[in-house]
């Protein structure tokens, strides 16, 4: 994903020890990351975030809180949600033992196991990134104003293009 909005860290940082860091996006970047959102707005957002050496790369966590803006799916009327969530990530550099394999091997897929590291292209560790991806996954992309709800009524008139055949065989006997 690419955005706007970039807080990059270079893994050799972590060297010096644990990294607390806070994330407040202004105005500016939080108009951005609602349009690659496909939000209406995003009035808040904020992370907190620590960085700890892992292996021979970074284990990132946190949380972020946020308020979005969005359109009703069912009324279209706009409304704000809060949204919060937890971060844990790894990250290794690339060539690390720790990474997955490349497209080539077989994958054990264990629900409970935590997920595999994600391989840096380089030195840098976007943390504004893994905020923004994070928030994307708890957007509701079928969102629904509290207190709305969806009434279906199905059509009054014949079931199905055949129910017209029952009036006339009915008509001959």
């Amino acid at each position: 994903m690419s955005h706007d909005w970039i807080l990059p860290v270079k893994l050799h940082e972590l060297g010096r020890g644990t990294l607390h860091i806070q994330l407040d996006p202004d105005a500016s970047a939080r108009l951005k990351i609602a349009k690659e959102l496909g939000l209406v707005s995003l009035p808040a957002l904020s992370a907190t975030l620590i960085l700890k050496s892992w292996m021979d790369g970074v284990e990132i966590t946190g949380r972020f809180d946020a308020v979005v803006e969005q359109i009703c799916a069912v009324s279209l009327d706009r409304f704000e949600q809060s949204l919060s969530g937890e971060i844990e990530v790894r990250a290794v550099p690339a060539g690390s033992p720790q990474a997955p394999e490349p497209n080539g091997g077989e994958v054990d897929y264990d629900p409970m196991a935590p997920d595999p590291p994600d391989v840096l292209e380089d030195e840098t560790i976007d943390l504004a990134g893994y905020v923004i991806e994070h928030l994307a996954l708890e957007i509701d992309p079928f969102a629904r104003k509290p207190g709305v709800e969806f009434e279906y009524a199905p059509p009054e008139g014949p079931d199905s293009p055949f129910a017209i055949l029952k009036t006339f065989k009915a008509g001959e006997a």
